[in-house]
């Protein structure tokens, strides 16, 4: 077991040795579009220290050009100055994504910041290995991609084909790619249709796949970079707001990326239902209805069907005799009988198609019992997916042609009644003038109709002279009296024929002098032996009387205040609602007042026409004109506000209100009576912020040399000021005794940023860092025993008040002091003079010891042996 634990260890020790520092950023070269995001990823792996690792960025146009320094994790100063107003606005910034990975982000590329980029990672490790930064180049191309989808129709017929064309183009520079997509919203949803690109491949949207599939919707590329997309055979859910999105890609790294896209909206799409246009009429050849016939005679009956989108439609044609089919021709054009024997004895019939939209009928040899009403039924069918699928459009029945076999001869009565009375001016009218039991009505004979009007005593002349509105003669014309000619030109008045038997006369809005009796009279018209329609009779209805109690309109007028403005640049709003008595649809004029007390001038601040046409009053200051609004916010309810409001607004605040009528579309307003409401008051006091200092030291004592920080710490409190309209004039002062009196201003900055520094007796230098908007830092570089001393900073605010909105100054405000030491470091001033004489005496040591053995090797050694004699009495002279 300890020998496997040994093994383990010693494992995880060489693991550890041959480990090393790697630095990567995201794969390039990017290719980014000027104005678009760009984030570049750096991440640091295999490094020892603490876990949570800081990046350092740089730049440089080109490689051998010197670095720019962008931006760090930690050193706040540590951009170069020309970038700090990017970095303050957050336009470039750093994020940290994990504790070994950070991200560099540009919100807004410019042109200037193409080049190569460098991501630089402060070394924990113990020992230095492996690489501690890591380069990608930008290219930053201008913004070239434009998108112009041609506009769409606003309304199509149900079956037809839908083209979607979209140009997408953009200026090659460098290898870039286009995509196309078009897409469909309906309500809150967008729905993705087809992607056409980058690689020349398409991909549908989850609920188009199938119709695509199918061939219901067709990609048909063009040239210059115009991309048709064909939706054929549209239906109901087809309706929508389409766009077209071009994006421009580029390939990194074996995957697509997506530099820059614009979408474009082509219009809002509505599908018009068959049903809507789609119109089925019956009728005869002889142009009579009814028709009259003799027994043995051939009846010819015509079925007109018409529609916005009748080429795309297949057509089920079906009669009807008294709602019983007689034949029918399928969508294949086939012609099936569908007369039983036990319906009864019918002539032969037969169903043929004329024409586009046109089928005829025809029975030969017609009995009484092919008498009755005979109705042509159509069902529309639209394909879809190449004609495998049949979609039912719509269904819809003509009204009934009346087919008598005898002679007639007319007889019937006529009834007049209110359809529609009014219950004071300006409402519409509704006569309804009907002809029954009509009986023996000639062949081709037909009802015409004319309206006669009374007025009453006092309103709109002699009460016993009838005066003619209008009339239809037998062929449906409409003639025209002089004196109803003009309303019945403009719309304003309407004859019709609603029903073969029924007749209307409808007033738009009835005025005081349409009071009076009313009456009808229906005549029978037949065809002369020329061919002539002739009037053969006239019946008269009884007189019917329109009237109503006229009362004069009122208004009332009731203004609340909506919300409160307390303090200067809050918002004001008011809501003006109107309460209307005896008056119908009227249109309103507004005029915004105000003064400032109620003995005071009046003055128009807005107003509103009642074509809803806002203009500004002379008291309105031209500078503000952004911060009035005036609006309808309902049927009788307008809204008025101000938003910054100062001093200068106090005061009281109303609406004047004026209705106006038109007796007719197209005339000029009248007007009908005017209210003011009651009166609202802006009232508030100016309160300004106030404003807290204080000072604060991290170290109270420093060594020679070092550098001090203390900072000026400033709080607002009250009606805070926006930071744009908040500014500090910030100055330090110094004195050398604790609690002195005497001091010493050693540097100042305005509220415009500008320093100053005052002359000092000291080598050391200074500087004022503002570090936001409420602190203030001072550095004093390379401290020196005279910077010994207490110190505080004075500062004056100044804010930009929203009552007045000029530059106001507060009171000027003292902090607190601080005491700064600088020590005397003895061991510091000793340590190296102590190094450099034991060195030096080791050394002198040393080379005196080898200086020493050198000489007793080289200098005093015999180089000849002298053998010993045997003498020894020799060899003592000798000596």
């Amino acid at each position: 077991m300890d020998h496997c634990l040994l093994t383990l260890a010693l494992g995880l020790l060489i693991l550890g040795e041959c480990s090393a520092r790697v630095v990567t950023v995201s794969p390039g070269p990017l290719v980014r579009v000027e104005g678009q995001l760009v984030s570049i990823r750096c991440d640091v792996n295999d490094y020892g220290g603490p876990r949570e690792q800081d990046f350092e960025w740089e730049m440089s146009r080109e490689v051998n050009e010197q670095m720019i320094k962008i931006i760090s994790t930690f050193d706040v100063g540590y951009s170069d100055p020309t970038l700090s107003k990017r970095i303050a606005s957050g336009d470039i910034s750093v994020m940290r994504l994990k504790d070994n990975e950070a991200e560099l982000k540009i919100a807004e590329v410019k042109l200037q910041d193409a080049g190569y980029y460098k991501c630089h990672t402060p070394s924990t490790d113990v020992d230095i290995s492996g690489n501690y930064e890591a380069m990608v180049q930008l290219t930053v191309i201008p913004n070239t991609l434009k998108v112009s989808p041609q506009m769409l129709p606003q309304v199509i017929p149900e079956g037809s084909d839908l083209t979607l064309s979209c140009n997408v183009t953009r200026e090659l520079t460098l290898p870039t790619y286009l995509s196309v997509t078009w897409s469909v919203k309906k309500g809150a949803t967008s729905e993705e249709i087809l992607t056409f690109g980058p690689q020349g491949d398409v991909v549908t949207g989850a609920k188009f796949a199938h119709r695509y599939a199918g061939g219901g919707i067709r990609l048909v590329p063009g040239r210059s970079g115009v991309f048709d997309l064909v939706i054929s055979s549209v239906t109901a859910s087809d309706e929508g707001i389409y766009e077209c999105n071009g994006t421009e890609w580029t390939h990194e790294s074996g995957k697509w990326v997506k530099i820059v896209e614009s979408a474009k909206e082509m219009g809002t799409v509505g599908v018009t239902p068959t049903g809507r246009s789609l119109s089925v009429k019956a009728s005869s050849s002889s142009s009579s209805s009814p028709v009259l016939l003799s027994p043995g005679d051939t009846l010819t009956l015509l079925c007109s069907v018409a529609a916005d989108n009748l080429p795309a439609l297949t057509l089920e044609v079906t009669w009807l005799a008294d709602n019983r089919e007689i034949l029918t021709m399928d969508r294949n054009g086939v012609v099936v009988s569908n007369a039983s024997s036990s319906e009864g004895k019918r002539s032969e019939a037969s169903l043929e198609r004329t024409g586009a939209g046109e089928y005829r009928l025809g029975v030969r040899g017609v009995s009484g019992e092919d008498g009755g009403l005979y109705t042509c039924r159509i069902r529309a069918f639209i394909a879809k997916g190449g004609g495998a699928r049949w979609h039912t459009a719509a269904e819809k029945s003509s009204s009934a042609v009346t087919v008598k076999v005898s002679e007639t001869k007319p007889n019937f009565t006529v009834t007049l009644e209110a359809a529609l009375v009014p219950q004071m001016s300006a409402e519409p009218t509704e006569l309804a003038c009907h002809v029954t039991n009509i009986v023996q009505l000639p062949l081709g004979g037909r009802l015409g109709v004319s309206w006669k009007h009374v007025a009453l005593p006092g309103i709109g002349g002699d009460p016993q002279t009838s005066h003619p509105i209008g009339s239809l003669d037998g062929n449906g014309n409409l003639l025209l009296e002089s004196m109803y000619a003009d309303r019945l030109r403009s719309g304003a008045l309407s004859l019709s024929r609603v029903q073969p038997s029924t007749f209307k006369l409808r007033f738009l809005r009835t005025q005081e002098v349409d009071m009076g009796q009313y009456v009808c009279t229906v005549s029978s018209w037949s065809v002369s032996s020329k061919g002539d329609m002739m009037k053969t009779s006239e019946v008269q209805s009884s007189a019917l009387t329109v009237r109503w109690d006229t009362k004069r309109p009122t208004l009332n007028v009731v203004a609340k205040r909506v919300r409160e403005a307390s303090v200067g640049g809050a918002t004001f709003e008011m809501s003006c609602t109107v309460i209307k008595e005896n008056l119908g649809e009227a249109g309103y004029s507004v005029l915004i007042q105000s003064q400032e007390s109620l003995e005071s001038k009046v003055r128009t601040i807005m107003t509103l026409s009642p074509d809803n046409v806002v203009q500004h009053g002379g008291a309105t200051d031209p500078n503000r004109r952004d911060n009035l609004v005036l609006t309808k916010s309902g049927p009788e309810e307008f809204r008025f506000r101000l938003a910054g409001v100062q001093l200068s607004d106090r005061g009281y605040y109303w609406c004047d209100i004026t209705a106006w009528t038109k007796q007719q579309p197209g005339q000029t307003w009248t007007k009908a009576t005017s209210s003011e409401s009651n009166k609202v008051q802006i009232k508030f006091e100016e309160n300004g912020p106030s404003f807290n200092i204080a000072v604060h030291s991290d170290a109270s004592s420093v060594y020679p040399w070092e550098t001090a920080k203390m900072e000026c710490l400033l709080s607002v409190s009250g009606s805070s000021p926006k930071t744009d309209d908040l500014a500090y004039d910030v100055s330090w002062f110094f004195t050398r005794l604790r609690g002195g009196q005497t001091v010493t201003q050693v540097a100042s900055i305005d509220r415009f940023g500008v320093l100053r520094k005052n002359d000092r007796n000291s080598s050391s230098d200074l500087s004022i860092e503002r570090k936001d908007t409420h602190a203030y830092l001072l550095n004093i570089f390379g401290t020196q025993d005279s910077d010994s001393g207490e110190y505080h900073c004075m500062a004056t605010p100044w804010y930009l008040s929203a009552s007045t909105g000029a530059w106001t100054e507060a009171g000027e405000l003292t902090s607190g002091r601080v005491f700064l030491t600088v020590k005397f470091a003895v061991w510091d001033s000793l340590k190296l003079p102590l190094l450099y004489g034991a060195s030096a005496s080791l050394g002198v040591g040393l080379f005196s010891l080898i200086l020493g053995l050198v000489c007793a090797q080289c200098c005093c050694r015999n180089t000849t042996h002298t053998p010993r004699s045997r003498n020894k009495l020799m060899d003592l002279e000798m000596d």
